[in-house]
């Protein structure tokens, strides 16, 4: 059967010095399933964009702020992901520059500036602790993995990096 997933970009911006990340923590939604967990910014490609273009307008649209450097650090699958079990594929940016002032808050929570060695700290998805650290690691390889999820819960994780 072919694997038909839904195509997402998911992007963590980094400070000038490289110490903070943006975040959203997802409080602003009684009906979120991400509610109460922290998260990068992202969503879904549409049907006339690239990746980059996606990455650099899910930015815009949660942050107000305008890409000028980043890097794809990987690609996961999340088999059973969706809220109805969807699968979606997700392409993990690096945003090593942008212009403007990030926005305090979006329509799915407020935005914060996080110290990149306290994110896994956080309240977020179990699978998100596997993957973040080769986000912000020194290895220039990217990582792609796959990732299943059954009943909101991840069921494994592997991946490759050559």
């Amino acid at each position: 059967m072919p694997y038909t997933p839904i195509v997402a970009t998911l992007g963590y911006v980094l400070s000038s010095d490289r110490s903070q990340v943006l975040l959203v923590h997802r409080n602003a939604r009684a009906d979120d399933q991400h509610l109460g967990k922290y998260n990068g910014l992202g969503g879904k490609m549409n049907a006339d964009e690239d990746v980059v273009a996606c990455m650099q307008r899910e930015i815009r649209e949660e942050a107000g702020i305008e890409c000028t450097q980043m890097s794809l650090r990987g690609t996961i699958s999340w088999p059973g992901f969706g809220k109805a079990g969807e699968d979606w594929l997700g392409f993990v940016f690096l945003i090593e520059g942008f212009s403007g002032t990030p926005a305090d808050a979006n329509a799915e929570g407020t935005l914060e500036w996080i110290p990149v060695e306290r994110i896994l700290e956080l309240p977020m998805w179990e699978g998100d602790r596997h993957f973040l650290p080769m986000v912000f690691d020194a290895d220039p390889r990217a990582f792609h993995g796959v990732m299943p999820y059954a009943d909101g819960r991840m069921v494994s994780w592997r991946f490759s990096r050559i």
